[in-house]
């Protein structure tokens, strides 16, 4: 029985929310330790922390898995690990030439981006039921995002001028923001097809390996510096390590050993959720109508996908 055939351990739909948890703890970590550390020194730290934490771990227990892989194999891997360091240089280089808001828009595409090529790299149809989940997600994703420059008036909603999103830096900013959805796109699809075939720790040490090299490299062309920040700073990094990337995206990882990279890039706009609830406890931000309004429309986008995933893998 191949891997892809097996059952899974644990029902895949529970990883996913554990996943989900996890991540959305990013956004506040990063909060705090931006308050003194540039954003590339963060991401960085968080990919470099997780594959030194992962280092002991798959050279005791996968070592002669990752030797063994042949050349094609190795090179899909890497080339994920170089999607996912570009989809965090360029999302957050894009933060610093437009708005949060059309930021979050922009990078909440990248399911559309799954969905036009999982068909062709991958063969996975994306199935009636899938489709309309996912336009669910994406409209409620978009809401989210424009909560910081759109307002609900008089039974209205109120945004900015559609123009001003495609006008000088912020224009930059745009399209760096949905070049990190195209990136993270790719580095789902090729998670998609390798992770059935790869174990998880095997997967992930090259993945997050690549990714911390590339990113380091940023970090030094951008003139920044690892060292020199409050002991605070670099516990905060710690947690990004540890929780969102290392449980996190590990988890998203585990998934897309069982099921489609259509469902699984569903799935990730639960972040903002996660990040709403947590921002209400730990930071005393009350979410807004339309983040709410955007948020049930989101939990149902992932469960209309999901009936399908669970009559795939049930």
């Amino acid at each position: 029985m191949s891997p892809v055939d097996r059952r899974p351990p644990v029902y895949p739909l529970l990883v996913i929310f554990i996943g989900i948890l996890a991540v959305s703890t990013g956004s506040i970590y990063t909060r705090f330790a931006q308050v003194n550390a540039p954003s590339l020194v963060i991401a960085a730290g968080r990919l470099t922390i997780a594959s030194i934490v992962l280092l002991p771990l798959a050279l005791v227990r996968r070592r002669g898995e990752i030797i063994s892989l042949q050349r094609y194999e190795i090179l899909l891997v890497l080339i994920s690990g170089f999607f996912l360091a570009l989809h965090f240089a360029a999302w957050i280089t894009s933060l610093a030439f437009t708005t949060v808001a059309s930021s979050v828009v922009f990078v909440t595409t990248t399911p559309l981006w799954v969905a036009l090529f999982s068909p062709i790299v991958l063969s996975e149809p994306i199935t009636r039921s899938m489709k309309i989940g996912m336009g669910l997600a994406l409209v409620g994703g978009i809401m989210i995002g424009l909560n910081d420059t759109c307002a609900l008036m008089g039974g209205q909603l109120v945004c900015p001028v559609l123009k001003d999103l495609f006008r000088g830096r912020a224009f930059i900013g745009d399209l760096l923001a949905l070049a990190g959805a195209i990136m993270a796109a790719a580095y789902v699809i090729i998670g998609r097809r390798m992770r059935p075939h790869i174990s998880l720790l095997g997967y992930i040490f090259v993945v997050y390996g690549m990714a911390s090299l590339i990113l380091l490299v940023f970090m030094f062309v951008a003139g920044e510096s690892p060292l020199g920040y409050p002991p605070s700073t670099y516990l905060w990094i710690f947690l990004l390590a540890l929780i969102p990337q290392l449980l996190g995206h590990s988890s998203f990882n585990w998934a897309l050993g069982y099921l489609s990279a259509a469902f699984v890039s569903i799935t990730l706009l639960g972040e903002p959720i996660g990040a709403t609830i947590l921002a209400y406890f730990l930071l005393n931000e009350k979410p807004t109508t339309l983040k709410i309004f955007g948020a049930i429309l989101i939990l149902a986008g992932i469960y209309i996908a999901s009936r399908t995933e669970a009559f795939k893998n049930g």
